[in-house]
């Protein structure tokens, strides 16, 4: 009888938790986890769409020289998308000048990034990548501006602005 009570209870929280999830998803929000598809392509294919310099840092973790990007200085309206697969990843009102060298954001559209350590420089680092193709972005650090402290500093090479259009 215990243990039959105790299984009721676990049914009944798991079911609750379940429900409160599924509420927190608004509409928006499950609209892009629905759009966010995985892509994969081989070495070869990538090659084939991406630019050499683009392959290295987008494939390979590479990083370009600081001030080489013309995005670098942007300052028009519109969205930052992913040079590899097209996913916007962030907006111009999300833009600041870090005086770095490298397009900065101080935060980035929800669900469009995935983060993981990187020990490269043995100290270790939070590296971002596209969350459609894994494509290499940038790392985020904790020296940016508010609201949120935070610097998505990128490669500009990873990167496609679309302009907002006027009319």
């Amino acid at each position: 009888m215990q243990k039959a009570l105790k299984n009721q209870k676990s049914r009944r929280l798991f079911l609750l938790t379940s429900f409160v999830t599924v509420l927190s998803l608004t509409p928006a929000r499950m609209a892009l986890a629905q759009k966010i598809e995985k892509l994969v392509l081989s070495d070869k294919e990538w090659r084939m769409k991406l630019t050499e310099k683009q392959f290295k840092i987008l494939r390979k973790e590479g990083t370009e020289k600081p001030w080489s990007s013309p995005l670098n200085d942007e300052k028009r309206e519109g969205v930052y998308h992913c040079a590899g697969c097209d996913l916007a990843l962030f907006t111009s009102e999300m833009k600041y000048d870090s005086g770095t060298g490298w397009p900065s954001f101080y935060t980035h559209i929800e669900d469009a990034l995935e983060t993981k350590l990187d020990f490269k420089l043995i100290v270790p680092r939070t590296e971002y990548h596209c969350a459609r193709c894994g494509g290499h972005q940038g790392h985020v650090f904790k020296d940016g501006p508010e609201p949120t402290g935070q610097r998505w500093c990128n490669n500009g090479e990873a990167l496609r602005f679309v302009p907002h259009e006027k009319g």
